[in-house]
């Protein structure tokens, strides 16, 4: 028994007293969690343009009175795009509906993102002059009136992922995610328009984007939302599309918009 002793001695005189300290420390009260801005996997803070290299005609310009192509709407979905009247939403004031949660990362436009609060997210677009306010944890249903960016609850999701896709880019090449994504679900929507030319999507529709941040090899800095929307009554299966933006150095390109639409053109 005494060798044993002896043997055992050293060990705990090898121990320092931190290793006790922090024991004890364990066992304090634990601190505020983290808040949404200290998780974040990567920084979308600052100006940025959207980049549209497809979709030129449903996009840049209003797209005539039934052309919904592309779109998977039902029956009663192209009925009501096919009813589309600009002069009337024009008289009633809502060409907003174009520039609604379900469609307006689709507009040509420029976006200001800040942290309102460490856990709310604000997008701002020139564009329709439109506020989206991406909140995280938990958060209150609406109740009120509905509005046209509805009600947003956002994720962190962050992964373990080298710089690169594997494809021979080096570190800090070409596709350099930031190791995680931003997953935006939005609710509470009133009906709106997919596309400028009405092409519909109900107050049922729920939205999901994921927001990933990667750069180029030229220094270039972008992100890309990837736009789910889910609508049992216009849609026979989701509309899916990707969006991407390039950051610039400031706000001196900022141009403030109202929610206008050009008539189509023949």
């Amino acid at each position: 028994m005494k060798f044993a002793l002896l043997l055992i001695a050293p060990i705990f005189a090898a121990i320092p007293p931190t290793a006790f300290a922090q024991r004890g420390e364990r066992g304090a009260p634990p601190g505020p969690p983290p808040t949404a801005r200290q998780q974040a996997p990567f920084d979308l803070t600052g100006y940025w343009v959207s980049i549209v290299t497809e979709d030129w005609r449903w996009r840049m310009v209003t797209p005539a009175k039934g052309d919904y192509a592309s779109v998977p709407l039902n029956d009663e979905g192209r009925k009501t795009a096919d009813s589309w009247d600009l002069a009337k939403d024009k008289a009633n004031g809502i060409e907003c509906k174009a520039f609604g949660a379900a469609a307006i990362m689709r507009m040509p436009t420029r976006l200001q993102i800040t942290w309102q609060d460490d856990n709310t997210l604000k997008i701002e677009t020139d564009a329709g002059q439109q506020t989206r306010l991406f909140h995280f944890g938990s958060i209150t249903v609406a109740t009120g009136e509905r509005q046209w960016q509805g009600l947003s609850k956002a994720t962190w999701s962050k992964q373990a992922q080298s710089t690169g896709l594997g494809f021979g880019f080096p570190e800090g090449g070409r596709g350099g995610f930031a190791g995680g994504n931003l997953k935006v679900v939005t609710t509470n929507m009133p009906a709106g328009y997919l596309r400028k030319n009405g092409v519909p999507y109900s107050e049922n529709a729920v939205l999901t984007e994921y927001f990933n941040r990667h750069h180029e090899p030229d220094g270039s800095e972008w992100f890309t939302v990837t736009t789910i929307v889910d609508d049992p009554r216009y849609l026979t299966m989701p509309f899916i599309t990707s969006s991407s933006f390039r950051k610039e150095p400031d706000g001196s390109k900022w141009h403030p918009t109202s929610c206008e639409i050009d008539p189509p053109r023949n």
